[in-house]
């Protein structure tokens, strides 16, 4: 098999970017070793920035995220049973964010490429990215129980942190930044309308609280605890009383109950592999980084990467130059830095991590307090929720 681009993965940046080429006039071909039903149906991320929903419809992938995704114009902090909202259009000249869940990005998105764009292999597993600093760069896979080679131009790996891209990068070019958070967030469905029309962050000396949505009739709900949680070892009534306890309001806020359909913990670290190129190898999401969910960064920053290249390969496409496709690791890294700086920062303001002393726990309340009460601070906040510029 030949093509112009080879894609590794079909998650959300793997498939835009797909469509994205095919309305540039670029062929690719995506390879995902999963099946479809796994694709579509696996629960990540659910926070659209507004970049992100801006991709999609101009991509026309936004009709049905437009009817069925949830605008939201802010988010709720909760610290001493106190409440403060942060008005992102007020704040940022109009963004907001849109609640749609990535499980629906992809489908969104696989419709489009299978009825109009180019090959979408599934279960076809990527096995080695070879010849990434020549200009011929290949990839071999496994597909219906035998292996094949796609040869390229280009490889962009879409595969996750575990995926083989990054393994093509020799390691002596390397550097890896990481941190690792001694906590996790206990993860819910529930068949239950959510508690408030906004996403709420609840900071409280007991941990942190998060209550989202899927959709008007399901909620999704998080809690703090500590690393190495197993998700089956708190019941459903215990989560639920957690939660009240986390929630709690000096005004009565009531949080509603409902079965709990969906369990898991998800682990907390941040991390970031330079560069984000080697040759003809393009790094994009969590195969160059990751962010601890609290920012609702990740999906976004995959976003941005796709967004880049596809822009630096256009531009190329046109003028023959590959000036932006030269740059493609120092642009994204500009934009992944400033999103691991903002996830850290909610992160640390609203997580107590272990050991925490009294003086720590005096320092979140202060930050809360300084974002309450200025709106600069509170304007930092808006602008880095509701995403950074894909340049």
């Amino acid at each position: 098999m030949r093509t112009t681009v080879g894609i590794i993965g079909a998650g959300p940046a793997g498939l835009l970017l797909a469509r994205l080429l095919h309305n540039a006039g670029i062929d690719s071909v995506v390879l995902e070793s999963r099946d479809r039903a796994y694709v579509e149906q696996r629960q990540r991320a659910g926070i659209l920035e507004q970049g992100t929903v801006d991709v999609l419809r101009a991509a026309g992938a936004g009709e049905r995220m437009d009817r069925e995704g949830l605008r939201h114009d802010g988010i709720e902090l909760r610290y001493e049973k106190k409440r403060h909202r942060v008005d992102f259009p007020v704040l940022t000249g109009g963004r907001s964010v849109m609640v749609y869940a990535q499980t629906e990005v992809c489908k969104d998105l696989i419709a489009l490429q299978l009825k109009e764009g180019g090959p979408l292999l599934f279960e076809a597993e990527a096995l080695a990215v070879e010849g990434a600093d020549t200009d011929t760069p290949r990839v071999r896979f496994r597909h219906e129980g035998r292996e094949d080679v796609l040869d390229c131009d280009y490889v962009v790996g879409c595969d996750g942190f575990w995926g083989v891209a990054r393994k093509a990068v020799p390691a002596e070019l390397t550097r890896v930044f990481e941190r690792t958070y001694p906590f996790g967030w206990l993860g819910v469905l529930a068949d239950v309308p959510p508690s408030h029309d906004e996403l709420v962050y609840a900071r409280h000396d007991r941990g942190f609280a998060l209550l989202s949505m899927r959709s008007p009739s399901v909620s999704r709900l998080y809690l703090q605890v500590p690393e190495g949680t197993e998700a089956e070892s708190w019941s459903d009534e215990e989560i639920w009383d957690e939660l009240e306890r986390r929630f709690e309001t000096e005004d009565g806020w009531r949080l509603e109950r409902g079965p709990i359909t969906q369990k898991s913990v998800t682990p907390m670290r941040s991390y970031v592999h330079e560069p984000m190129r080697y040759g003809r190898l393009f790094l994009a999401g969590d195969a160059a980084h990751i962010v601890p969910p609290t920012g609702a960064k990740g999906l976004n920053l995959a976003v941005g990467d796709v967004v880049t290249f596809a822009r630096a390969l256009t531009y190329e496409k046109d003028t023959g130059s590959a000036e932006l496709l030269d740059a493609y690791s120092a642009t994204c890294l500009r934009r992944v830095w400033q999103a691991e700086r903002f996830s850290y920062d909610m992160t640390t303001m609203l997580h107590p991590a272990p050991g925490a002393t009294p003086f720590d726990a005096r320092l979140q309340l202060a930050r809360l307090d300084r974002i309450a009460g200025s709106r600069a601070a509170e304007t930092d906040l808006a602008e880095g929720y509701t995403g950074f510029a894909f340049d």
